[in-house]
């Protein structure tokens, strides 16, 4: 009998998991032994869910979408497409596209449900598209002035294009100087904490490459147009409808642990790594650690890291062959941003729906999954709506709204080591302050949850980061995937799209690992098929 090739996954988020279904998967399991090492006792990582007093939370807010077929296959294997309307769909009479044969989400929780998509931008008192629409409403909160501003230095950024050498020019770039200053200069350094010019161009290439002035007046013209287009000719940002588990992200990762599981791999929880063992050009073993300080040892053929490249290092340099000086430098220099969401379950909101969109609610509520705080007054990132998401992430949909306040912080700071009461009554007095709610009494529940490492950031050591990388695929048996795997700001689908790649080469024996690190690098791979 064939020994099996033993495989080590680091992480039980996105890329953990489906680094261990994709080697199980297909009579897998009969060529590998697989042992997942989760730190925590959740699964999902920040795709998870986060259950309290009967109303769940998504962490930062998960679309399922991509332009990745393979991943949105994956998906729909592990929660089958609803078959019959939501709650909410059916009580409104709102439509989508059902899967003949699919689920009833009314009758199983094992269901994928397809979400409209809605999101704003709150700026200077008024609730502008996301991303911005050519709209009446948007040149009447401007006004004349400024949209001519606007305009005219549009066109100018058309002509005179900046070096970009920083995220501040290639926003500049695409959307000239005032409208740069007026959405994106003051909201990204509320989320990095940097000012745009400190940072990376990388991050905008990555995140918002396809976005520019053109692309929302193509997404506007052709929205007119009675062909309907597939969701392939839509950049990424301008997606209206999505996938979404019924129970919130968390469910379908914890799906597939269960189907790890049952394809034989083993899943070990509280266990954190803090030793990465070395020896004669291959990592050899790991030891990992419980919350009780037990330690053990296991030994792999390969090792799959999730974990943030900073920790990495931190475990090869408590081994007895640690990590060279400059790639430790490199690593402990990585920058992270944390996050901190506070979620306030309210009677009503006092702003009103005055959309076309039928919402649930007395009175109806808005019918935003996210809106974005633009506006510089203001410390909160970003609102969500979880009643939106899904009906079932709240306990009673009718009567209450669950909305979700999203901050950005550095672990550790005034804000990050604020007590529950003293960031909910600060959350409160935003949404006052914002008009989104009444006061304080119309507030029933709240709950607090701090995510360390939540985003990768692209300054400080990040412009050396090819030298850790080319130091790290020295090992021939390590594949580092997921955005904190790889210190890249990831979407999920991205995260899976590298752990897919990494168990292809472990497969087919394949040394070069450029295809595991060129995910989410290429502008085809956003823009088109």
């Amino acid at each position: 009998m064939v020994a099996k090739q033993r495989v080590v996954v680091i992480g039980g988020g996105p890329a953990g998991l489906t680094s261990a279904y994709e080697l199980l998967r297909d009579g897998g399991a009969d060529k590998y032994d697989v042992t997942v090492l989760e730190a925590t006792k959740e699964f999902g990582g920040i795709s998870r869910t986060v259950k309290y007093n009967g109303n769940r939370m998504d962490i930062g807010g998960h679309r399922f979408f991509s332009k990745d077929d393979r991943v949105m296959q994956w998906w729909k294997e592990i929660l089958p497409l609803q078959g019959a309307p939501s709650y909410d769909d059916k009580k409104l009479g709102r439509h989508h596209d059902l899967e003949p044969g699919g689920p009833d989400p009314e009758k199983t929780d094992a269901v994928m449900l397809k979400r409209h998509r809605i999101s704003r931008i709150f700026w200077n008192q008024h609730f502008l598209d996301y991303p911005i629409s050519l709209n009446f409403g948007t040149f009447k909160a401007m006004g004349l002035k400024l949209t001519f501003k606007a305009g005219f230095s549009y066109l100018k950024s058309l002509v005179h294009k900046l070096p970009e050498t920083n995220l501040e020019n290639f926003y500049i770039n695409r959307f000239g100087r005032v409208l740069y200053s007026m959405f994106f200069e003051g909201y990204t350094e509320k989320l990095w904490g940097r000012h745009p010019s400190q940072i990376s161009a990388d991050w905008g290439a990555q995140r918002v490459k396809g976005l520019s002035v053109i692309a929302v007046l193509k997404n506007a013209i052709q929205k007119l147009m009675p062909k309907k287009r597939s969701s392939k000719e839509v950049e990424t940002s301008l997606i209206e409808e999505f996938w979404y588990p019924k129970l919130g992200p968390g469910q379908l990762w914890e799906t597939v642990e269960e189907r790890v599981k049952a394809l034989g791999g083993t899943v070990i929880t509280d266990a954190r790594v803090t030793k990465v063992n070395q020896a004669d050009g291959k990592i050899g073993s790991l030891t990992y650690v419980n919350s009780e300080g037990q330690e053990t040892q296991i030994e792999a053929d390969d090792f799959i890291s999730s974990m943030p490249l900073k920790d990495l290092l931190e475990a090869f340099n408590r081994s007895d062959t640690p990590a060279p000086k400059d790639m430790t430098d490199i690593a402990v220099g990585l920058p992270y941003r944390d996050f901190v969401t506070v979620g306030l379950l309210v009677k009503r909101l006092a702003i009103r729906n005055t959309t076309d969109i039928p919402t649930l609610g007395k009175p109806p509520i808005v019918p935003d999954n996210w809106i974005y705080v633009q506006d510089p007054g203001y410390k909160v990132g970003r609102l969500q709506i979880f009643n939106n998401w899904s009906p079932y992430l709240v306990k009673d949909v009718d009567d209450t709204v669950w909305v979700g306040l999203e901050y950005f912080a550095n672990e550790g700071d005034d804000f990050w080591n604020l007590s529950d009461e003293a960031a909910t009554k600060l959350a409160i007095n935003e949404l006052t302050r914002m008009h989104v709610i009444r006061g304080a009494a119309d507030v029933i529940d709240s709950h607090r949850e701090r995510v360390p490492k939540a985003y990768p950031a692209y300054f400080d050591t990040y412009s050396q980061i090819d030298e850790l990388i080319s130091w790290l695929d020295s090992f021939g048996n390590l594949y580092c995937v997921g955005r904190n795997g790889q210190h890249r700001y990831n979407n999920q689908d991205h995260s899976m799209a590298t752990a897919m790649e990494a168990v292809s080469n472990i497969k087919s024996g394949r040394t070069s690992k450029k295809n595991v690190w060129s995910v989410n690098t290429e502008k085809s791979y956003h823009e088109a098929k």
